[in-house]
């Protein structure tokens, strides 16, 4: 039996793990190439068992969707890998068979229920769930919702898809990574043309404005070209969905350091910087993407240092 995993409360809205994947995947040279060995050996104390193998110098990460509900709307924001994609190029995602949809289910929300998919980035482990396969062929997942996501994530995905050269701000990245490169016509093929088809796209500009009720999309680019962080705000509190401005707790302790998954450098590292230095500022809630254990929690800043703190 599959049960509802804890729901947290932000003002009236509450929010939900459907949880897809546990990964033991990296240690700290292949999540953070070229990072200073000795950023993981100042913090090994300060990362809890369920989120750091100290036997194997493991990071434990998840990969899961956030539902939210509020009064007025159902919401799923990034929808993790999705079953059958074909993936070899990483073996943790490769043609996965698991019960995403049944966790939702347990949750208590069925696909026609959702109103809304909210989407950080155009990545494989972040919009796979788009869509199902169906008598071999892709369909939107969600076929009530509006899936909504930056119109730069889409024209950079198409660009990578077809082989043309992006507009505007969509410009090749030379950090993009192999994991990355070679599925990204596949990813944008199979989970994200199907939407746009269907109708069911409205893209956007990530700009910090109301997308909808309560929810604005904030500039985090870096990771990835047009990268948002997603934050809500409900009844004076407020909640944000990181994405993948980080991995690991340790980005929080090292801000320095980039996953071997970020795109732009440069474009990352301010990002965090921003994140780190918002959240400790407006004590906002924060609900991670790949933080194992409960995925959620806060950032304090001492002096010049932040911290994290699970909740």
């Amino acid at each position: 039996m599959i049960h509802a995993a804890k729901t947290y409360h932000v003002g009236e809205a509450s929010i939900t793990r459907i949880d897809e994947l546990r990964l033991a995947a990296f240690k700290f040279d292949a999540l953070y190439p070229g990072g200073e060995p000795r950023a993981l050996e100042r913090h090994r104390d300060s990362l809890e068992a369920g989120s750091f193998d100290a036997a194997t110098g493991t990071f434990i990460q998840s990969i899961h969707s956030w539902l939210v509900r509020t009064p007025h709307h159902t919401i799923l924001i990034d929808t993790a890998t999705g079953n059958d994609k074909n993936r070899p190029e990483v073996p943790p995602l490769h043609r996965l068979n698991g019960p995403f949809l049944a966790r939702l289910a347990a949750a208590g929300v069925t696909p026609e229920q959702v109103d809304y998919v909210l989407l950080t980035h155009v990545h494989a482990d972040h919009v796979g769930w788009n869509t199902r396969l169906v008598d071999g062929h892709w369909v939107p997942t969600f076929p009530n919702a509006t899936y909504v996501f930056s119109a730069i994530e889409q024209a950079y995905g198409e660009s990578l898809a077809t082989g043309t050269e992006p507009t505007g701000a969509a410009r090749p990245a030379p950090a993009l990574g192999p994991a990355l490169r070679k599925p990204a016509d596949r990813v944008y093929d199979d989970s994200v043309r199907p939407v746009i088809e269907a109708g069911l796209a409205r893209l956007i500009a990530v700009d910090g404005s109301e997308a909808i009720e309560g929810i604005s999309f904030v500039p985090t680019p870096g990771h990835s070209v047009d990268h948002a962080s997603i934050r809500l705000v409900s009844r004076g509190e407020e909640a944000l969905f990181a994405g993948d401005v980080m991995h690991h707790p340790l980005q929080v302790y090292e801000p320095s350091l980039n996953s071997c998954f970020c795109e732009f450098p440069e474009a990352a590292l301010r990002s965090r910087a921003f994140v780190l230095e918002d959240a400790a500022e407006r004590g906002s809630t924060i609900f991670t993407t790949h933080f194992a254990q409960s995925s959620v929690g806060r950032v304090s800043r001492t002096g010049g240092r932040f911290t994290w703190q699970f909740v």
